[in-house]
């Protein structure tokens, strides 16, 4: 198998706006977050797709299922900082509802590609 085309994934172009969607919530946290929580968040949300595009660049399966499952661990980290974000009062609960429901929404979806390119070559 080669390269895919991770621009064809629906779950990419979902993280892709999710980060850029993380950068507009946190551009109004407070300026001394700036470098702290903000920056942390941001990165996070950005390793999402970022490991969803570069595991599609792998030639295994079992590689990008690799890269998907760092994609997963960025997404967990992120919900974790939302969460702190929210207990602080950064975030006010509409917000907060929002980012961890889309959020979850790609968690769902790399859980599900995760699963099929593992029992379809019998990684379980």
């Amino acid at each position: 198998m080669g390269p895919r085309n991770f621009r064809e994934y629906q779950v990419w172009n979902e993280a892709v706006d999710y980060a850029t969607y993380v950068y507009e919530v946190t551009g109004k946290m407070p300026w001394f977050e700036k470098k702290g929580l903000c920056d942390q968040l941001q990165r996070a949300a950005v390793s999402i797709s970022s490991n969803i595009a570069e595991g599609a660049a792998r030639y295994s399966d079992r590689d990008f299922a690799h890269f998907l499952d760092f994609a997963l661990g960025s997404a967990f980290e992120v919900e974790t900082q939302l969460k702190i974000s929210k207990n602080v009062g950064y975030l006010d609960e509409t917000h907060y509802y929002e980012l961890v429901t889309k959020l979850t929404s790609i968690e769902k979806q790399l859980n599900a590609l995760i699963t099929s390119i593992r029992k379809e070559k019998g990684q379980g």
